[in-house]
């Protein structure tokens, strides 16, 4: 098992103390594609960063290959085995497609130099997403179809095993939401890969394996 949540909750305390998490267990397989729907703020995106180590759970434990995360070894574990796709890309405007896909390389501290292959699993990657003819484009010159297929690639740079989607059709419209779904699930199926997505996108979450619901703090 990948993914493995128990009895996880989320408290937080300022402004007014609130229970935003109560009681989620949930379990995501290698190959496996599981969605989370909800309205807004019942809590989707607070739940991802507490399964991906962003976030201390209050209570409950959390496993993630295997290995029980706790808050020395949260930062090692969500390098080695995480990779995450923001709804906002989060990439680095300045930065061209090639530069910000070898950040998570840096971040694992792999060497980027020319000859590396991380290098050339960055450019293979790019190519895998169809945005070769891009590499050299700094991100501010990315449409934001480009921009979510970059920050798809930068989450696999490193070969996580759980990859942590929210919202990735977002910002989107429905061409490129389309390749989106293709490449994540796809992603998912042929490589292996635990692929947990938080959306409100009912026809994404209909092609998971799994589709569960957050209200009040709980999933259904």
């Amino acid at each position: 098992m990948i993914l493995k949540a128990q009895n996880l909750s989320k408290r937080f305390g300022n402004p007014i103390p609130i229970t935003v998490l109560k009681d989620i267990s949930l379990h995501v397989a290698a190959g496996e594609a599981v969605a989370i729907v909800g309205k807004s703020g019942e809590g989707k995106t607070t739940l991802l960063h507490v399964l991906g180590t962003l976030e201390e759970p209050s209570s409950g434990t959390l496993e993630i290959c295997g290995k029980i995360v706790t808050g020395q070894k949260s930062s090692c574990l969500r390098n080695r085995h995480i990779g995450f796709i923001f709804q906002a890309y989060h990439l680095l405007e300045e930065l061209s497609a090639l530069e910000n896909i070898l950040i998570a390389a840096r971040i694992g501290k792999q060497k980027t130099d020319k000859a590396s292959p991380a290098r050339k699993r960055a450019l293979e990657l790019l190519e895998e997403v169809n945005l070769s003819h891009r590499a050299s484009f700094p991100a501010k010159l990315l449409s934001g179809g480009e921009k979510q297929r970059v920050a798809l690639a930068r989450a696999l740079m490193n070969d996580p095993d759980l990859i942590l989607a929210d919202e990735p059709s977002g910002n989107l419209d429905q061409e490129n939401s389309q390749a989106i779904y293709s490449l994540l699930l796809g992603m998912a199926q042929k490589k292996g890969k635990a692929l947990l997505v938080v959306t409100h996108d009912l026809e994404l979450a209909s092609r998971c394996q799994k589709t569960y619901t957050l209200q009040d703090g709980r999933l259904l």
